[in-house]
């Protein structure tokens, strides 16, 4: 099976410990050759990721003069800092984070965000008979301390009428949440549904369910692209390119997840089972508008200001314009 090469020194930087690289976006690709691009994702590959192998595979990147080398991440936060660093020309990370990074003074912007409709979640086996946040009073629910859901899960619980001294909540780090659902250690677990649920299923062969932050008033924007501000005012074109050529996979992919899957398979490195990305892509594609994807209202952008300034101690907000840059993913 062709694997996309995964440097084990690449991973050790992105997670942080070395000295800030140089960019990697430095030197220009020579006349009739594309040109050498890296992507970050926010994690290692799960079924979310998908379209940006099925644009490998198609050649979407390659007809936007772009050479695409993808890497797994260690968390929206950490993709973040490589691309603040430089050591990653894009990042694929979730929009909190991102705002709280931007105003500790890290120099990206988002170019869109694809998950117009955010994946937090509550999620919980079926048999728990959890269909309302109301529901969750009694319970007890894993969080992992410093993300968002975790900050924004008391506010849920107020918006639907819930005590949060009614909800005991456990913290967990984020590679321990799915193991303390599967084994019964908490009720509940804070996550992103069409990640976490189909690889808990596959586990455990019980049904998983799931409330959305966004359907219960918490709609805060999910993942998205990240750029450093060098390369949006060094290579404005370089980044239209890159947008232009995941809008086109996104859009594409939707119409053939199994094809989707298929390329991840084949391109990816440690990716779940097949019908485990299947499922997330399938789980993952509600949250985008397949039509025009990457494209984002500025209504959007300051609900998630606003919700974040009240409940997730965001300092010196600002407007949208801080954060985000919506000239690059336009509609087709």
């Amino acid at each position: 099976m062709t694997r996309l090469p995964v440097l084990a020194a690449a991973f050790a930087l992105l997670l942080g410990a070395a000295a800030c690289a140089p960019g990697t976006n430095d030197q220009p690709a020579a006349p009739g050759e594309n040109k050498k691009v890296t992507l970050t994702l926010n994690w290692v590959p799960y079924g979310e990721h998908a379209p940006f192998y099925y644009g490998l595979d198609k050649g979407f990147y390659q007809a936007e003069g772009i050479d695409l080398a993808i890497k797994p991440g260690g968390g929206s936060g950490k993709t973040i800092q490589a691309v603040a660093q430089q050591q990653t020309d894009f990042g694929w990370a979730d929009t909190p984070p991102l705002l709280k990074a931007i105003t500790t003074g890290m120099k990206v912007k988002s170019v869109g965000v694809f998950l117009q409709k955010g994946p937090s979640s509550v999620e919980f086996l079926a048999d728990k008979n959890i269909t309302k946040i109301s529901d969750l009073k009694g319970k007890t629910v894993g969080g992992t301390p410093g993300d968002a859901m975790y900050a924004t899960f008391p506010a849920l619980l107020k918006a639907n009428g819930v005590d949060p001294a009614e909800v005991k909540v456990v913290n967990v780090d984020a590679a321990g949440k799915i193991a303390a659902l599967a084994e019964g250690k908490v009720d509940a677990i804070q996550g992103f549904f069409h990640d976490q649920a189909p690889t808990i299923e596959a586990k455990t062969g019980k049904k998983v369910n799931h409330l959305l932050f966004a359907d219960f008033g918490l709609n805060l924007l999910g993942t998205g692209l990240v750029v450093h501000d060098d390369t949006l005012a060094k290579d404005p074109e370089l980044v239209k390119a890159f947008v232009r050529a995941t809008q086109k996979s996104w859009a594409e992919a939707a119409k053939d997840i199994p094809a989707a899957a298929a390329a991840m398979e084949k391109l990816a490195e440690n990716e779940p089972a097949k019908d485990v990305l299947i499922k997330q892509l399938t789980l993952c594609l509600p949250l985008v508008d397949t039509a025009s994807p990457g494209v984002n209202a500025e209504a959007k952008w300051t609900e998630t200001i606003n919700l974040m300034t009240t409940h997730a101690e965001l300092k010196d907000a600002g407007a949208p314009s801080k954060y985000w840059s919506g000239t690059f993913a336009t509609k087709g």
